[in-house]
């Protein structure tokens, strides 16, 4: 059943640029309020700016509690409650377990599995008042664990147990959660990945769909039809849903096409890091250094 978001105040994290701003947009344009809650400042009220009145930024850190307090008793003074929550704050690194940076490994699982609890935790109160929904961000990932991806896989796994598990609890009292799994999408991310000397090869080479980069409408469509429908899971594109039902047999498949690709990878990303350091040999994407840079890493 396709349900009206007109009137509706929509808060969105990580909505400076690629899906999440994508989304502010389109649900503005179906009459919501939105509320885009992110690190971005300056890109964030560019996207506030261009959606117009129904639209207002607030900078945060959606690994911190405070941060997000703050962001959320903001948005419900300004547009006077929530309806919709879309945990997509994300950013990834490149690298290999045995050899990636530590500080920004682990900053990946904080921001896209510990910021979505966090995010959830704090809104919550606010949308079982208006018996909304909640959407978390997940990912192809989270089915198909690649190689140089473990903390991202990890994360992303996470964020679809941690939906389960939420839909079961708060079921009762109206709310209705929802997990989305995007393919490679055309983003900020994706094409920043794709711009690594090391780690762009190795995922060039990834086999058919499995590989295949969709640009940012697709995913956009697929989202906005999920979230009027306040889908339990949304699929970007459907046959991300197929794999599930192979689930048990990808880690093999993968482990057996990694053997050919991983080797001669493993000693061009050591070498990388000699280059350029570990760090800049793992950070991607404006919202991965923008997660990571100094003062955020060391405020915690």
């Amino acid at each position: 059943m396709v349900k009206n978001v007109d009137g509706k105040v929509v808060l969105i994290t990580g909505a400076a640029r690629g899906i999440g701003a994508g989304l502010a947009e389109r649900l503005a344009a179906r009459g919501a309020k939105v509320a885009l809650v992110g690190l971005e400042a300056d890109e964030q009220a560019k996207v506030a700016e261009k959606i117009g009145p129904n639209a207002k930024a607030w900078e945060a850190d959606v690994t911190s509690w405070d941060d997000l307090e703050v962001a959320t008793q903001g948005v419900v003074e300004h547009f006077g409650g929530i309806d919709i929550v879309i945990a997509n704050a994300g950013i990834a690194t490149a690298g290999f377990v045995r050899s990636v940076d530590p500080k920004a490994f682990e900053k990946v699982i904080e921001v896209d599995l510990l910021g979505v609890w966090r995010t959830f935790r704090v809104t919550l109160p606010h949308v079982i008042e208006r018996r909304g929904y909640l959407l978390a961000i997940s990912s192809l990932a989270a089915i198909t664990h690649a190689p140089g991806m473990a903390n991202y896989a990890a994360a992303k796994a996470g964020v679809e147990a941690f939906s389960n598990s939420l839909r079961a609890e708060v079921a009762h009292l109206g709310v209705k959660v929802g997990v989305a799994h995007p393919t490679w999408i055309r983003t900020d991310l994706v094409e920043s990945a794709d711009a690594h000397p090391v780690f762009g090869k190795l995922r060039a080479s990834m086999p058919g769909l499995i590989g295949k980069t969709y640009p940012l409408d697709v995913a956009l469509d697929d989202l906005e039809a999920g979230i009027l429908k306040r889908a339990r899971t949304i699929h970007v594109p459907r046959w991300v849903g197929g794999l599930k039902l192979l689930r048990a047999f990808l880690p093999p498949i993968v482990e057996l096409g990694a053997r050919a690709r991983v080797p001669a990878a493993d000693k061009a990303a050591l070498d990388d890091i000699e280059q350029r350091g570990a760090y800049e040999s793992a950070v991607t994407g404006h919202g991965g250094r923008a997660a990571t840079r100094p003062e955020q890493t060391t405020a915690e």
